[in-house]
């Protein structure tokens, strides 16, 4: 084919594409269906020009689109590695861990479920055998992450629903493409009757081998990324060699899904690459990405379009049946899964409550496009399946594929609109009414004081001025006639607001290199819960996800585990290094934020509002100081040199400011300005890597400080240290339950204690023990102590502490003491204990 002819062919293409967003933001339709729509057009305007005699003057252009060298490989493995790598890159992994169990059930069982169900309804209504049924249900089961992830962001899902069912929608397509490669080979091979149980049995190693594929591509592009971490061009050309060479090793090597191991590299690239990356390097590596998903998903879209109409020049009356036995197939399977499972899921807390307009719009929005055009087109090109399973399979495929465009897809917004998802709920509309009167009135103010500087005719100004002033009058009007807004509601807008100026504050810390890449991601996510937590929870979510944001997280447990029993510290001491990086950035992004109430939020919600937010956000700010304290007090070597760390990024924040000014007034040159640059990146590399602390704690400096043991000598102080526990404990763990008998003494070293007992509560802060009441009564009380914040213990065995209680007077004193504030008799204590308190 003429080379002339098929670049001006694909860059008439592109200048469709190019016109296509605008057509169809104008026409209110998705975009793949627009795009879709064209390359039907084109194909059938070809295959027209081809077959009249009105004229022969296109037949060439019309040939050439014809024959244009389209096969299911270039979908497969051009088109498909870029689409599912760039969705993957810009989903918030570290949410979306909160929903693994959910987004893998739905991923994997809607799937099964779909194929399953379409393919024995096919072969119960028509001549296929369930081998080539199953086939088109594996074909159609799969949606398009492209179309569902722009559909959930134009109708402002709720943000958890909507990474589980863009989880969902990226995933299904390997467990689809699985599914396909399982059942072409039975039809292939001409088993009519697959077994289920291989196909069952199958898909564990193809998920297993994509992992570890998609894991080992990502960190050795990563280890080379760093190597060239100072040339973008570099780097960028690496990233885009991860998800080609995982899709072909994983398919071509070792017979795992490709698209797993594209997903999972995308994953290890997305949470490792920040922090092995400049900021600008890593934001341009994300933008170029954007871009080449944006022309791949149109290409696929369009080329697999051209398709349509040869694939349906051998449809007959009989076939529109079976397709819409396909469209109620799919239907009926997909409504398993949002009113069977989802709502079981829900029930075992496991999945987030999925109101039914939402479960109507995911039902109606599952459009599918280029990846089932794709697997029909490779049946299509096989010489080993029957023709007349081709005819069928490509027919069914490429009907039930125009059904969800050109039905599903054109009436979306319509569906939407009737469900009331684009609709601002009463709360959302007050507010925005608000938000309109207060900036207006803003607006007025300065334009008054700009207008003063320019010689302009008054009676334009007066005008202009009325005609403002006209409409501030009715915005003010709307929002009084909207003022019946509960204060509980106000306090939830404004803490949401406060979350997300939180949020801002984060990403411009980042882009200043204040707090690094790492960080930073860890942060966004807190961000994210908080915003998240306080709409579904109010002024309640908000301070239990600030919290949680406290904790030492998940893998506290285990890291323990491995310090304490196998004596590997490393996993401890990085939760530990992160945890001190993640509260001295909170402190520094927190302390940003009373300006922000003061400045907007008064004067959108009012004073009482804006007052009960700075306390609010003051208590959160002290538990902060509290959590740093407790660090600094177990690692006061490691606390100074994060902080002198924290100081010299500034510093070079501050450095580079100032030669970036030094340039932009001519007093260097762009080669000293070079020079300087490369000096202060050096510089940068060096802070960037955060030391570990080291775990062996100080005990003795630490016992030192508790009152308890103030006149013990320093012997006995080294002998205690010696024999006390650390344990850590997170927020909200139980320490003692009630009716154990304790056979421990905890101390507090850092953090905070809840104690209940017949019906009273006392809390414990630094410095003070309990346990010792459970011990030494008679009648040991029913207490339970629980951990109000992240906490760090000191735990002393039975034996050793009432040989201390004989020895020291002051522990002594204290345990009285703490008998007197709880109502205990000391005639009670130290039951058959030769001790005298």
């Amino acid at each position: 084919m003429d080379i002339i002819l098929i670049t001006t062919i694909i860059a008439s293409l592109f200048l469709l594409i190019g016109a296509a967003e605008p057509v169809a933001a104008r026409l209110r339709l998705p975009y793949a269906v627009i795009i879709a729509c064209l390359g039907i057009i084109i194909g059938a305007g070809a295959i027209f020009f081809l077959r009249t005699d009105l004229t022969d003057a296109l037949n060439p252009v019309a040939e050439a689109i014809l024959t244009l060298p389209i096969r299911s490989n270039v979908f497969l493995y051009v088109f498909l590695p870029t689409l599912v790598f760039q969705v993957t890159l810009g989903l918030n992994l570290r949410r979306m861990v909160d929903d693994w169990v959910p987004i893998l059930v739905l991923a994997v069982v809607a799937v099964f479920v779909a194929t399953f169900v379409i393919g024995y309804a096919l072969a119960f209504v028509s001549s296929l055998t369930l081998a080539a049924a199953l086939l088109v249900g594996a074909i159609v089961s799969t949606t398009d992450p492209s179309a569902v992830v722009s559909m959930f962001r134009s109708i402002s899902a709720p943000r958890r629903l909507a990474r589980i069912i863009e989880g969902e929608s990226l995933l299904n397509d390997a467990a689809a493409i699985a599914l396909f490669g399982l059942f072409m080979e039975y039809v292939m091979a001409g088993v009519p009757d697959p077994s289920i149980q291989s196909a069952l049995a199958r898909f564990p190693v193809l998920l297993v081998g994509g992992v570890l594929v998609g894991w080992i591509a990502a960190r050795i592009a990563i280890w080379i990324m760093a190597i060239f971490s100072r040339y973008e061009l570099a780097v960028v050309s690496v990233s885009i060699a991860v998800p080609y060479l995982a899709y072909i090793v994983a398919e071509q090597s070792i017979g795992a899904s490709g698209v797993i191991a594209v997903v999972v590299a995308a994953m290890t690239l997305q949470l490792a690459g920040p922090g092995r990356l400049p900021p600008n390097i890593w934001q341009n590596l994300r933008e170029v990405w954007d871009l080449l998903a944006h022309w791949a998903g149109a290409l696929i879209f369009i080329l697999a379009a051209l398709l349509i109409p040869r694939m349906l020049e051998s449809l007959r009356l009989a076939d529109l049946g079976l397709i819409m036995v396909v469209v109620v197939a799919a239907f009926v399977a997909r409504a398993i899964i949002l009113y069977g499972l989802l709502p079981l899921l829900t029930w075992l807390r496991i999945s987030p409550v999925v109101e039914r307009p939402y479960r109507v719009a995911i039902m109606w929005g599952g459009l599918r496009g280029a990846v089932t055009l794709s697997l029909a087109l490779a049946v299509t090109e096989s010489l080993l399946v029957p023709v007349e399973v081709k005819r069928q399979v490509a027919i069914l495929a490429t009907g039930f594929t125009l059904f969800t465009l050109l039905i599903q897809g054109a009436t979306l917004r319509w569906v939407i609109g009737l469900l009331k998802l684009d609709k601002l709920v009463p709360l959302d509309k007050a507010l925005y009414d608000q938000v309109i009167a207060v900036a207006l009135q803003t607006v007025r103010e300065d334009l008054a004081k700009v207008t003063e500087n320019y010689e302009l005719t008054k009676e334009t100004v007066r005008a202009e001025a009325k005609r403002f002033g006209e409409r501030l009058d009715r915005a003010v009007k709307a929002a009084d006639g909207k003022s019946g807004i509960l204060d509980r509601d106000r306090v939830t807008l404004g803490l949401i607001a406060l979350a997300s100026a939180e949020r801002d504050t984060i990403i411009a810390r980042f882009r200043d290199r204040t707090i690094s890449s790492t960080l930073s991601e860890r942060l966004l996510s807190q961000a994210d819960a908080l915003i998240e937590a306080t709409r579904h929870g109010g002024r309640t979510g908000y301070k239990r996800a600030s919290r949680d944001s406290l904790g030492f997280g998940r893998w506290l447990r285990p890291a323990i585990f491995l310090h304490d029993r196998l004596r590997i510290s490393t996993p401890l001491a990085r939760i530990t290094a992160t945890r001190f990086g993640l509260l001295l950035s909170q402190r520094l992004t927190l302390r940003d934020l009373p300006d922000f109430i003061n400045g907007r939020i008064r004067r959108i919600h009012g004073r009482r509002v804006a007052d009960l937010l700075q306390e609010m956000l003051s208590r959160r700010i002290e538990l902060v100081e509290q959590a740093l304290e407790g660090l600094r007090l177990q690692y006061p070597g490691y606390a100074e040199e994060m902080e002198r760390r924290f100081i010299r990024r500034t510093a070079m924040r501050l450095e580079e400011r100032e030669y970036a000014t030094l340039l932009e007034d001519g007093l260097i040159g762009e080669e000293v300005y070079s020079a300087l640059m490369r000096g202060v990146a050096a510089r940068r590399d060096l802070a960037e890597k955060t030391p570990l602390p080291d775990l062996a704690m100080r005990k003795a400096e630490i016992v030192r400080q508790f009152p308890l043991f103030s006149g013990m000598s320093d012997a006995a102080l080294r002998r205690l240290a010696r024999v006390l526990k650390t344990r850590y404990v997170d927020a909200g763990e139980t320490i003692i339950r009630r009716g154990v008998i304790a056979r421990s003494v905890y101390f507090v070293s850092s953090g905070a204690v809840e104690l209940k007992t017949a019906g009273q509560t006392w809390r414990l802060g630094r410095g003070e023990m309990f346990g010792q009441m459970r011990m030494l009564l008679k009648k040991p009380p029913r207490t339970q102590a629980r951990a109000i914040a992240p906490t760090t213990l000191l735990v002393l065995d039975e034996a050793r502490f009432l040989k201390m209680v004989k020895r020291n007077k002051a522990l002594r004193a204290a345990i009285r003491e703490s008998a007197e504030r709880r109502g205990v008799p000391l005639e009670q204590l130290t039951a058959g204990e030769n001790i005298d308190l």
